[in-house]
């Protein structure tokens, strides 16, 4: 009678700690769960119940039993599932039969969104269930490294693009702000310990290292950097037809505000950060827009388009950046499915003009925040101004 009470208790902490709310953010779930409702993949093993019933974010304990039911005999989680969903009877069964199947990846926020979510259940339950799930991902992210320091997209490894160390949609440094979080003894993570702490740690400065030796040099000057690389040569490389190598500024600005958010750093790191932040001032595009307008409905093999994209001159917009940048002639870069190089969004055709994120402000967020963080850092570089 006492276990059945302490549990019961447990699970009456899952909703409210010390008077206040303990739930599980939606949000960094939400590209799997857009993708399981929106897109049908004969993959999956299960998909989405009719008027997709779905946990509350506070209901922490079941959507943590969802993350244990999905997670992989390696640790690892798939894709492209809704964690909030309140599965049937038979689903479950189906989900838990597969969990030899290992198509494990860190690609749309996956692997460490689930582990936090697992640190943060175990926190407020303190059920030794969510403790050990959350470990056996940390061992996954762990065996997934390569010595560089890097991680692929897909663990085990793939015979594909998959295999590159990946900071495209923000997967290497998911993981890093992960380890960085553990690194920094944040209390969620308390029950890391001994062992795998340390070796955490290593992982962590690995993934570092690795961040700042793939920073690219384009006549002799650091800018930023591609969304992939070669898992060998650290070169920047291919990923799927239509995203070449190149400077992506999407993914340079999340891995510059990452190596902005490490307190006091080395010289190498505060190098990074000032050459990228030039970077984003050198390649401003002004009097530009971008704008959304309708247009005649086109099935494809991909996708249904119901909208257009253009470029209009607008001397009142704001700065705005492309996604990627011409290796060496810094040009603007875009491309189509057959791996054609265009230098203008109207040369891309219909389907991934509109159904890709080929203009961005994100550079805008690490300019705004440079001048906190070098006064920070490098007060004397701002009295010299």
């Amino acid at each position: 009678m006492k276990g059945k009470l302490f549990t019961f208790f447990c699970l009456l902490l899952a909703g409210s700690v010390y008077g206040q709310t303990v739930q599980i953010d939606p949000e960094p779930f939400g590209d799997n769960a857009r993708h399981w409702y929106g897109i049908a993949d004969k993959k999956n093993v299960i998909n989405a119940s009719p008027g997709k019933p779905a946990y509350k974010p506070t209901d922490v304990a079941a959507i943590a039993d969802n993350i244990l039911l999905f997670q992989k005999d390696n640790g690892g989680w798939p894709k492209n599932y809704d964690m909030f969903a309140i599965l049937t009877d038979a689903q479950q069964k189906t989900v838990a039969a597969a969990r030899h199947i290992l198509n494990t990846t860190f690609d749309n926020g996956t692997g460490y969104t689930q582990i936090r979510a697992l640190a943060i259940a175990y926190g407020a339950t303190k059920e030794g269930k969510y403790k050990a799930g959350a470990a056996k991902g940390l061992q996954y992210i762990l065996s997934a490294q390569y010595n560089n320091g890097g991680w692929p997209q897909y663990y085990p490894l793939e015979n594909n693009y998959s295999r590159c160390i990946t900071y495209n949609d923000g997967a290497m440094e998911g993981i890093m702000r992960l380890l960085k979080a553990i690194n920094d003894n944040d209390p969620l993570y308390a029950f890391v310990e001994g062992n795998l702490r340390a070796r955490l740690a290593t992982a962590y400065e690995k993934g570092i290292d690795c961040i700042l030796k793939t920073q690219i040099v384009d006549g002799g000057v650091l800018t930023g950097w591609c969304q992939q690389y070669n898992e060998v040569t650290l070169q920047p490389a291919w990923a799927r037809k239509f995203e070449p190598p190149s400077i992506c500024n999407g993914e340079s600005v999340g891995l510059t505000l990452f190596l902005m958010s490490i307190d006091h750093p080395d010289q190498r790191v505060v190098h990074a950060v000032q050459n990228a932040v030039q970077w984003f001032e050198a390649s401003k595009i002004y009097n530009t827009r971008v704008q959304t307008v309708r247009a005649e409905t086109m099935n494809t093999p991909f996708r249904v388009s119901k909208t257009d994209r253009v470029v209009v001159v607008d001397s009142a917009a704001p700065p705005i950046w492309t996604r990627y940048y011409e290796l060496k002639t810094h040009r603007p870069l875009f491309c189509n499915r057959d791996s054609k190089v265009v230098y203008s969004l109207a040369e891309v055709e219909r389907e991934r003009r509109d159904g890709y994120a080929w203009y961005t402000y994100g550079p805008q967020k690490a300019l705004e925040q440079y001048p906190k963080w070098q006064r920070k850092w490098m007060p004397a570089e701002v009295k010299k101004k």
